[in-house]
């Protein structure tokens, strides 16, 4: 709080959390410990850059009053995030039951013989406050757990191992699997095929034997032969 004989001005630094492009507020409170009717106004040294609501005012005695001071929205921020812009708050004491249209600025000229009491204040550009981090994955309660991870990322050597046996031995087994299949059914076709040369060789052994001893084929034979011959053709396909 100032020194001041009139009002108690707090705070003496007005603090931004300064943005770009963004409008920025502070307040700024003002104590009247006195039993007099105090008049004040707000001055500043970049009076385009700053809108100060009120600028001029009356403080009651004992009485308090708040005043809002924004900072218009900037395009380009200070190479050095310093603030060179000042505020001065005058005050004077005034008659009793004074009103704000009764506030003249000859009142807080000094050459009008009256007392004025004068603070000045300094404008401090300050880090905008940082958001809340997120709560961390898997840190809620109940959550199921997750493997180990290394510090550049990689899962734990051990759990990593295990995958890569697990991955690598399926794949295996499967093919096991065909290969055995395929080389069952190459063995049944193999053998097929034996056995249908064999019953060829049987078939023309049989023809020669009923052509030698009756002259010619009888119906009943020609059928023997029609069913063989479908039956040689299906093991073929096979």
């Amino acid at each position: 709080m100032s020194t001041g004989e009139m009002l108690g001005i707090e705070p003496l630094e007005l603090q931004f959390p300064f943005e770009l492009k963004k409008q920025i507020s502070c307040s700024l409170h003002l104590t009247n410990k006195t039993n007099e009717y105090i008049a004040f106004k707000v001055k500043t040294t970049s009076p385009k850059k700053y809108c100060v609501r009120p600028n001029t005012g009356i403080v009651l005695p004992r009485s308090t009053c708040d005043i809002v001071v924004t900072m218009q929205a900037q395009r380009e921020a200070p190479s050095d995030m310093q603030s060179k812009d000042k505020f001065l708050v005058q005050s004077v004491v005034t008659n009793q039951g004074a009103t704000l249209k009764d506030i003249t600025a000859d009142m807080f000229s000094k050459d009008s013989g009256n007392t004025v009491d004068e603070v000045k204040l300094r404008v401090v550009y300050v880090s905008p406050p940082q958001p809340p981090s997120p709560v961390p994955e898997g840190s809620e309660e109940g959550s199921s757990p997750r493997p180990s991870v290394s510090d550049n990322g990689h899962i734990a050597s051990s759990e990593f191992v295990a995958a890569t046996r697990a991955a690598a031995t399926e794949p295996k087994e499967k093919s096991y699997e065909a290969s055995d299949l395929l080389s069952r059914l190459t063995d049944e076709k193999n053998l097929a095929v034996q056995q249908n040369a064999k019953l060829r060789q049987e078939l023309e052994l049989l023809k020669r034997d009923l052509s030698k001893k009756q002259g010619g084929f009888s119906f009943i034979v020609v059928l023997i032969i029609a069913f063989l011959a479908i039956f040689l053709g299906y093991l073929v396909k096979s």
